[in-house]
């Protein structure tokens, strides 16, 4: 048993055995306009680029936040480790120096009063966290 090939023009679906020409999402009459594919590249390029500038420029603002965290965390750190026997007050400026053996020791007394080894400047805020001061 052949089966007759039905013409391009005629829209057959040759599994259901139904013409379907009405449920496609496109046209199907010769007098339709034809499909083109339209080149989109510029426009994937040009967002590509817009895209990754604003990636780029988001991870070098976080990435310096990253730093500053970093060096905070380590000023941090080194009073937290360093030698007093008192206790800090919160707001007030402490300066911490490197004794004779290269040991940090943190003081109240100024750099331009003594000739110790001098770090920094550090100020305790209300969080408890030592923030390095503008020398």
């Amino acid at each position: 048993m052949s089966k007759e090939k039905k013409p391009d023009q005629i829209v057959f679906n040759e599994k259901t055995q139904r013409y379907d020409a009405s449920l496609k999402p496109y046209a199907t009459n010769v007098g339709a306009p034809s499909i083109q594919v339209t080149d989109n590249s510029t426009w994937k390029t040009r967002n590509i680029n817009k895209a990754n500038k604003k990636i780029k420029a988001k991870y070098l603002e976080l990435k310096a936040e990253y730093d500053k965290m970093m060096q905070e965390l380590e000023y941090n750190t080194l009073v937290y480790n360093s030698r007093y026997t008192f206790e800090p007050l919160i707001g007030e400026t402490y300066h911490l120096y490197r004794d004779k053996k290269s040991e940090p020791f943190l003081s109240i007394i100024n750099p331009e009063s003594c000739n110790f080894d001098y770090i920094g400047s550090f100020i305790l805020n209300s969080e408890l966290i030592w923030k390095k001061t503008e020398d």
